[in-house]
């Protein structure tokens, strides 16, 4: 049985095409037959934003100069795309974009206990289809609990920062490395890839790897 293929994510938690792309991974890897071992690594597609946040339809409208009918349609392709995935996108008027350091402090406690994935797809749900403020240690520390990690000691984790130079140094290792988008996934740390590719490239990605790794 060849070992599995390796695959380091860098992301963020307020990033729709970073579930996206993991979900396409995760159909890549199922349709080849061949095994990933995932890797979660923190990056903050906002990290000046202030911490009450900021609506998401101003803010994209502010970042890309689109216009409410452009917002809305970029909304809908997502969400026609995030359902054969298992994705169930609810934009809301109301929805925010927020700062994430937070959470991804809690990503690295959640990483040496083994449930970093747990954690990461439950904060992706969290967001995209509770609408949920994450970063807020409420919400954080509940999210914890849901996948079985101890809400009490999340809320320490967070009000004492034990993380954040950890994930401020895991994230200087990936900027400086040229991750300057997400999602980046570093296959097997030799071949990167950025955005959601598809299903269809990332299982010729796996391939490729697996028969290298094979012939090696």
């Amino acid at each position: 049985m060849p070992d599995p293929i390796r695959v380091d994510v860098i992301s963020d938690v307020v990033c729709p095409w970073c579930i996206v792309g993991f979900r396409q991974l995760q159909q890549a890897a199922e349709a080849t037959d061949i095994e990933i071992e995932t890797y979660w690594h923190p990056f903050e597609l906002n990290s000046d934003m202030p911490p009450e946040g900021e609506n998401l339809r101003e803010h994209i409208m502010r970042k890309y100069g689109s216009t409410p009918e452009q917002s809305q349609k970029a909304r809908d392709q997502l969400a026609a795309i995030g359902t054969p995935l298992g994705i169930d996108f609810q934009f809301r008027d109301e929805s925010k974009i927020v700062n994430t350091f937070q959470a991804h402090q809690l990503l690295h406690w959640a990483q040496e206990a083994g449930k970093s994935q747990d954690l990461k797809l439950a904060l992706f749900d969290a967001y995209f289809t509770n609408g949920l403020d994450v970063s807020t240690s409420e919400v954080l520390a509940d999210t914890a609990a849901s996948v079985g990690m101890d809400q009490s000691e999340a809320l320490q984790v967070l009000s004492d920062q034990r993380y954040a130079e950890a994930v401020r140094e895991k994230q200087s290792f990936w900027t400086s490395r040229g991750v300057s988008s997400v999602p980046t996934m570093v296959f097997d740390a030799r071949h990167a890839t950025a955005g959601a590719q598809g299903a269809e490239t990332f299982a010729k990605v796996l391939t490729h790897l697996s028969q290298s790794a094979g012939a090696a």
